[in-house]
Parts: C-alpha cells; structure tokens; sequence
C-alpha cells in the first residue's frame, strides 16, 4: 500500500508545498542510438547494467536540424552516475518534494517491468535517498519519453498503447508504492499531441494535423487506465500533468484573431482539461476535429474513464501564446507572435507570470468541482553568464511564486509549487543550449555549480518556509 510521505504530499490548505523537478531524459539521459542501427534493433544494451531501451527521443534527436545545438540525449545531466550528489544537492537546498519521472524504457527495456531488474533497483535508490534526506518524492509515470519499440507498433495513435501503459503503472506501483509521497500519471499530453504528433517538432515528428486527435485521446485513455491501476494497488494521491497557457489575440481588435485565439485555447487547453474535469471533449471543437465522434476511436465508456476523480490536478507552465490569424494558410491558418512588453528567455519564450495566475483562476472559475491544482513545473532558461549574474532566473522564481500565492489569496486552492529545474540538463529540442538549472551543469564534465538562484531559494526557504 502507497503511504504519503509526512510532510510533502499533498496535505491541507496552509501554506505553499515547494519543491523542484528533474525529468528522465533530461537527468538521466537515454539510451543513445547503436552502431548499425535500425538493424541493431530498438531493445536496450544488455551489456550496460540499468540501460534504457531507446526511446523516439533517441531517434528524433539523432535526425539533422532536429535538435537546436546538434547534441544528443545520450547523457542528460549524468544523474545516474552522480545520484548521490544531486541528492545531497537537494537536502542542502531544503526543499520538501521533488519532481521525478520514471523513465518507461530504463523500467522496462524488454517491454515488462522487472522488480529485480537493474532499473528498477536505480529508482529505488533514487526514492530511498529522497526519503532519508526529508524529501518527499513526487513520482511522473511518463515524460514524453515513449519506448521505441511502442512507436513501432503505432505509438500513441494505438490504442494497445494506453493498455500497455496501465501494465506499466500497475507493475511501477507494486514496485514503489511505499516509497511515493505522490503520483501523476502522464506530463503534458498536449504537448506531445501538437508538437509530436501534429506539426512534427518533437518526437517522434510526425505531421499529421488534425489526424493527431487520436494520439490525444489514447494519452488521455492511458491516464484514466493508470489512474485504474494505481487505485488498485492503493497508491494515493494520483493525479495528472497537463500543459496550460494563456492564449491572447496579436490584434485585439480582429475578429479573425480573436476567432484564433479562441481555437487554439480550445485546442491546446479544454482539448486536455474537459475530458479530465467534465468527462467530456468541448463541443465547439468537433467541428475542427470530427475525429472527436467516431465511435471507432472514441469507445463507449472511454470518457467516464478519463474523467474518474482525481487527488489533484497538476499545471505545467511555461509561457503565454499571442496568435494571428493566416487564414491563406490552409494547414495551420494562425501565426505566433512575440507579444511586446514582456521580457524573453534565451529560447525566445515571454516571461509573464501573471499569465500563471489567470491560468490557475480560470481554472478554478471554469471547473468548480475540480480537486486542488498543483503548478506540477514552472521554469525558464536563462544564459550561464561568466560573471556568474543571475538576475533574471532570481526574478522569474520570485514573480511566478508570487503569482501563485496571488492565485490562492483570490480563491484557488492551489497546494503545491515545482519550480523547473534543480540542474541543467539535454532539454529536448533544445538540447543544451537551455539552461533551466538552479545548479549549472558542464555538458562534458558533469560538473555541478551552484548558481545564485540556488542559495536565494534555499534562503528564502530557510527564512519564510514556505510550506507546512
């Protein structure tokens, strides 16, 4: 049976839980393509004790002009070879939770969770060491890391991929159960949706449009199954990672952007709420995507399973959208806009954290009946400068925390804050040329150098704790 680790789950209304997040890819890193691939095959290296099997990332990533530096995820940030250190990190920091994804393909590299295999002995020493240091771990099933072997046999367009995935969480919860202070189930299905299966940015590059809907559906399906299964084995709180955003007209005053604007809030927000929330997809989209109808995609009763209750609700925030409409343009008839006034990231991304807020009320406002949210991971890149300054990741921390307490004090109950990331790390699309670390990682060296946004927030921690 799951027991929720004292102090750093999801408690009572008091005080904001903080904590920090790191993901699989991006920690850890993957598995990296081998010699003589595809003939090699998708498993794992049998020679390396806890590898991963390849992921789409591992593919995607090895593609030319996919990845913004050229780098691979093969390493990530070195967090299994230097758990114990990044571990010792987060005590010194003084945070109460932390964020982390149990990658499927180092869990189960033939296809079946091994209890007694090598990775799942990685993540009890991962959930061991975060224990003893007073942390509560906050366990993500799955982080856009799918299985190689699971793409070749249709991916998230399949619907066996949401079972599979309910196999997954069932054999991770009798395998950690007692260890997690909290789990979600899959981070950000909308994401991989529009930029995954869609538009083809992200893995596994795919450019289907508005054909990308079932892939929506089967992410959300292999939720509503996981939350099922982790139920099952007794593991509480459970909840769910969707990304949210504020989406705003370039030109207030067109109708055309105004009309886009309202699509691609639809698209991108109540697409992957309203399932979730109200056991049902909004109706203003089916005309968009008539996929949401058919019968041999939707099954009866898929909806009431999506839609079961729910522990928490988790937010993850990275920036707002400014759309315009290009109605010649037949495929994606919008633009994104860089929106003036806002302060940008080194990736370009505007930095307002009283769009979080809006978001976190309009959620409260728009699902009255929801259980409390979490902001599952809100962070923003900023340079590594050699004089060692860190004004702008000091500023993003404080202002989206202030937005977050905003938020509570006007009526959302919101309960707990990660702030992306304790380390740097291969950030996707990005590679390494992102740096969301509150520790500055060397890419060659796996060196660790506390940055100054570290000790403000262990300070301010330290001085003001800001959770029970």
């Amino acid at each position: 049976m799951t027991t929720t680790h004292s102090g750093g789950g999801l408690g009572p209304p008091g005080r904001l839980l903080v904590g920090t997040t790191s993901s699989a890819v991006p920690w850890e890193g993957s598995a990296g393509l081998p010699d003589g691939w595809p003939a090699a095959g998708s498993g794992s290296d049998t020679t390396t004790p806890g590898a991963a099997a390849l992921t789409v990332w591992d593919v995607f990533g090895a593609l030319p002009g996919r990845i913004a530096d050229g780098t691979a995820p093969t390493t990530g940030a070195g967090g299994v070879e230097r758990l114990d250190a990044d571990l010792d990190l987060l005590a010194e920091l003084g945070v109460r939770a932390h964020r982390v994804t149990l990658s499927w393909a180092r869990l189960a590299p033939q296809g079946q969770v091994d209890p007694g295999g090598a990775g799942s002995d990685f993540y009890r020493r991962l959930l061991d060491g975060l224990r003893d240091r007073g942390i509560a771990p906050w366990v993500a099933l799955h982080h856009w890391d799918l299985p190689l072997s699971l793409m070749e046999q249709g991916g998230w367009l399949a619907r066996e991929t949401a079972h599979r995935f309910a196999d997954y969480a069932a054999a991770a919860a009798a395998a950690f159960g007692d260890r997690v202070a909290a789990w979600t189930t899959v981070d950000e299905p909308a994401t991989v949706t529009a930029l995954g299966y869609g538009v083809g940015i992200d893995a596994p590059g795919l450019t289907l449009l508005g054909g990308a809907f079932s892939a929506a559906h089967h992410q959300l399906l292999a939720h509503g199954h996981a939350v099922t299964a982790l139920r099952a084995a007794g593991a509480v709180p459970v909840g769910i990672v969707n990304a949210h955003t504020v989406v705003r007209p370039h030109n207030p005053g067109s109708t055309a952007d105004q009309a886009v604007a309202r699509f691609v809030d639809l698209y991108l927000n109540r697409q992957f709420a309203d399932p979730v929330l109200r056991g049902r997809y909004p109706r203003a989209l089916h005309r968009s995507l008539p996929e949401m109808g058919d019968e041999t995609l939707v099954h009866d009763g898929d909806l009431a399973v999506i839609g079961q209750p729910l522990d928490f609700y988790g937010v993850s925030w990275d920036h707002p959208l400014t759309v315009a409409a290009v109605p010649e343009n037949r495929s994606v008839p919008f633009s994104l806009e860089t929106p003036d006034g806002l302060p940008l990231t080194t990736t370009g991304r505007p930095v307002d954290p009283q769009g979080l807020q809006q978001t976190l009320s309009d959620l409260s406002r728009r699902y009255p009946d929801a259980p409390p949210l979490i902001v599952a991971a809100s962070g923003g890149a900023f340079a590594a400068r050699t004089d060692g300054a860190d004004e702008d990741r000091i500023a993003f921390l404080d202002a989206h925390l202030a937005a977050t307490e905003a938020a509570r004090e006007a009526g959302s109950d919101v309960r707990a804050y990660f702030h992306r990331s304790l380390l740097d790390g291969w950030e996707w699309t990005d590679g390494w040329s992102a740096r969301y670390g509150l520790v500055a990682v060397d890419r060659e060296t796996g060196h660790r150098v506390r940055r100054p946004a570290f000790t403000h927030l262990q300070q301010r921690l330290a001085e003001r704790p800001l959770q029970d």
